[in-house]
């Protein structure tokens, strides 16, 4: 963790006087002059949550401040209840919302949005995370490249096994792309994400890991395994910056990707955040991981809710601002601004069935055909705090080419023996 602490990001508006007249046409029941906090989690979108934030403080007359913090979550959130400073509505992972739901957070079964969306969380039958997008992982491709030396129209589909995507990577060398591949270095998404996969498509992740948990588990001997880092050796032995794997910057790889000097990209619909930074081909998608599989899993993506909004239910907020906070959520989901503030300016995939904005990128598009296909495979959601820093740094090693994969599975099995397992209430 590093010790650059909470950092604060000034989105905060002076709150306007506004009659009851003027704020019940503006379809808030919050009484003027109230103030929440929101903590976002999501650095991608922590410009458009300062924007959104200056915008409603104005037009609802709720005094809206928007937090920012490096740290891991719970850590973060660990600091501020024990100074009793906690923010009205934080935005979360949902590990977090199972660890600090029932002590920290209002129960909102009632909100009208919980019918329109599976992705909310609830425990014990009680609603406490309200989801704020629907993310998914894959391959990200850029086609111009592709179809520029195949001379044919690039169709995912067609390159889900790992024999015909070393094929397809053959003929990009061939015709001139000398290394098709980017390969982020970041620890949360070597371990977060890639390694995720791993666990997220075994026929039972959690027994999978409470077996890991005991040491029942040879990775070695694991065929899940075994394809996936199949597949990573070919992104890593076609990486652009394969002699500096750990020193590749993330902003570098996806420029690159953007205009067409790469080709492939493991990673997620919100890497478009960047990508769109360099004025990218609109000819861009998301794809399955290719691997040698009889199960179906090379035509999945993975994913599904990501980032959970839960609101205070300590003393130290306020009714009137948990009222405010519920009418933020409301907001997000029915009012015309809120949703084109989640879809059009954050480029995110809406969780809720009455938000039918077109998704505006073409990673997002990706990510809701497999979604409306019911063809994505279910994210793991208990990794322990640590998993993917301890496991982060074994994959950048393996990465850089300092280990094998026999010493990487050790350091995998090993972890896991002494790891916390999360309990896992549904």
């Amino acid at each position: 963790m590093n010790n650059i602490g909470w950092k604060r990001f000034g989105a905060v508006a002076a709150a306007s006087l506004m009659s009851l007249g003027m704020l019940s046409a503006c379809g808030s029941g919050s009484a003027n002059d109230t103030q929440i906090t929101i903590f976002n989690s999501k650095m991608e979108i922590q410009e458009q949550m300062e924007d959104m934030a200056k915008e409603y403080s104005e037009t609802k007359g709720v005094d809206v401040e928007v937090y920012y913090s490096s740290d891991t979550v719970s850590a973060h959130l660990a600091t501020k209840y024990a100074s009793n400073e906690p923010y009205t509505l934080s935005m979360v992972d949902a590990k977090d919302i199972y660890s600090l739901a029932k002590d920290h957070a209002v129960d909102l079964s009632d909100q009208s949005w919980v019918d329109d969306t599976d992705q909310a969380i609830a425990i014990d039958g009680k609603t406490y995370g309200f989801p704020l997008s629907i993310e998914a992982r894959g391959l990200i491709y850029n086609a111009d490249p592709i179809e520029k030396i195949t001379g044919e129209e690039f169709d995912p589909a067609n390159y889900a096994t790992l024999d015909a995507f070393k094929e397809l990577i053959a003929t990009l060398k061939k015709g001139g792309l000398e290394a098709p591949t980017g390969v982020m270095k970041e620890d949360w998404s070597l371990a977060a994400h890639f390694l995720g996969e791993v666990y997220e498509e075994q026929d039972d992740p959690a027994e999978f890991i409470n077996e890991l948990h005991e040491g029942k588990i040879n990775l070695t001997d694991n065929d899940k395994f075994n394809a996936l880092m199949d597949t990573f050796d070919v992104l890593k032995e076609n990486n652009y910056a394969a002699s500096k794997a750990i020193s590749a910057e993330r902003e570098v790889s996806e420029q690159k990707l953007a205009e067409g000097e790469i080709a492939f990209m493991f990673g997620g619909n919100w890497d478009w955040a960047v990508l769109n930074q360099y004025e990218p081909s609109e000819n861009m998608g998301m794809m399955p991981v290719p691997q040698d599989t009889d199960d179906g899993s090379n035509q999945k993506l993975v994913g599904g809710g990501s980032k959970f909004f839960f609101i205070d239910s300590s003393e130290n907020t306020s009714d009137a601002q948990r009222t405010a906070a519920k009418d933020f959520l409301d907001w997000l989901v029915n009012d015309k601004e809120g949703q084109k503030f989640i879809v059009e300016d954050c480029s995110l995939v809406s969780p809720f069935t009455n938000n039918t904005l077109p998704v505006t990128d073409p990673l997002g598009a990706s990510v809701k055909q497999y979604a409306d296909a019911g063809e994505l495979i279910e994210s793991y959601n208990y990794m322990p705090d640590d998993h993917y820093s301890v496991l982060g740094a074994a994959f950048q090693k393996y990465l850089a080419g300092e280990s094998n994969r026999v010493q990487f599975a050790e350091q995998i099995e090993s972890y896991w023996k002494t790891a916390k397992i999360t309990a896992q209430t549904e």
